[in-house]
């Protein structure tokens, strides 16, 4: 069985196995209610969305307005003052069809607020909770700085940041001090930004902590009758599991793309957080659509690179990204030429 998970100081309670609603935006109404009816059925009840996330709190509106209370729901905003923050609010309410938010996050923070700092911010939170419409304060990042202050800060009750089996040390120090700070982790980019495709052992993985939650970002019913599977089953870490981890992240050591989109936009137009990791999708998701034409004309725009180095300076993870751009069109044009055969 997955476990049940506990985030924090929230006395939110929910199974090991979250919905993330980011892919929704890019099916329809129909299909995206019968995807979120049928994770609801299979026994989800935590499903994350973003007002920046286009219709995405409009589809979980529509699925769950008459069982709202049955299920917990996050969302976030990217705004950057108060009154934009309570526009935000107002129209994720409306969206979503309920008087109440779960969890309101800042999204993708670049500084942690604090009362007193100037911004407002942390104040509009607080003034949001005592009137009932958010019950809990969260936050998310990219950047490690970020993350590891709204730990120690204790003004926030979640932390949303990349964890998968391809992340490093000090991302596992991240979960771990949130447990010590009786923090909820809630694990997002779980799949690697898709990078990772096998899911036993992505479950397997998350299932060694117990104050996590990963989300699963899901688009097709194919992808969530998978992770449904999961939850009558005993997934834990094995011998045999433990191998393919370790040899997928000798496969990854070092640097790669995680696909944040930090470092964009790019001056030249480059979709950056595709074509630094392009051959890194050949092989583990193979696909035609990778190699037709419009793809390989995002690929050619590297050739325009300026080396400004406005991407690196923007990368959360400290990536040279216009080498691992050049490298990737170098291996991609060898892809194209029949030089080389992804598998």
């Amino acid at each position: 069985m997955v476990q049940m998970i506990t985030l924090g100081s929230t006395g939110i309670s929910a199974v090991q196995n979250a919905f993330g609603a980011l892919p929704l935006q890019r099916v329809d109404m129909d299909t995206a209610v019968s995807i979120l009816h049928r994770a609801y059925e299979g026994g989800m009840r935590f499903f994350d969305t973003a007002r920046a996330y286009t219709d995405s709190e409009e589809k979980l509106g529509n699925a769950f307005a008459g069982i709202r209370e049955n299920i917990y729901i996050a969302t976030k905003s990217h705004a950057q003052d108060p009154e934009s923050l309570r526009k935000e609010l107002e129209t994720s309410l409306q969206k979503l069809q309920t008087d109440y938010i779960d969890i309101y996050q800042f999204h993708q923070a670049k500084q942690c607020y604090r009362p007193g700092d100037g911004t407002g911010m942390y104040e509009a939170m607080l003034e949001f909770k005592a009137a009932g419409k958010i019950r809990h304060i969260g936050i998310t990042a990219h950047i490690l700085e970020v993350a590891e202050e709204a730990i120690e800060s204790g003004l926030y009750e979640t932390l949303q940041f990349p964890f998968s089996y391809l992340s490093g040390e000090k991302e596992t120090e991240l979960v771990r001090r949130c447990k010590e700070h009786n923090m909820g982790f809630i694990g997002m980019k779980s799949l690697a930004g898709g990078l990772i495709t096998n899911a036993e052992a992505a479950m397997a993985f998350a299932s060694q902590f117990d104050n996590l939650i990963p989300i699963w970002g899901v688009q097709r019913m194919r992808e969530l009758e998978e992770w449904l599977s999961f939850m009558d089953r005993d997934i834990q870490m094995t011998p045999e599991i433990k191998e393919f981890i370790a040899a997928e992240q000798k496969e990854l050591a070092g640097e790669f793309c995680r696909g944040c989109g930090y470092c964009m936009p790019c001056p030249v137009g480059i979709q950056i957080n595709n074509c630094a990791r392009m051959i890194q999708l050949l092989r583990r998701a193979p696909s035609a659509k990778w190699l037709n034409e419009e793809n390989q004309a995002e690929m050619m725009k590297i050739e325009e690179c300026l080396h400004c180095y406005q991407c690196a300076s923007r990368c959360p993870y400290g990536l040279d990204t216009p080498a691992l751009l050049e490298k990737n069109l170098a291996d991609y044009k060898r892809v194209l030429a029949g030089e080389v055969t992804i598998s």
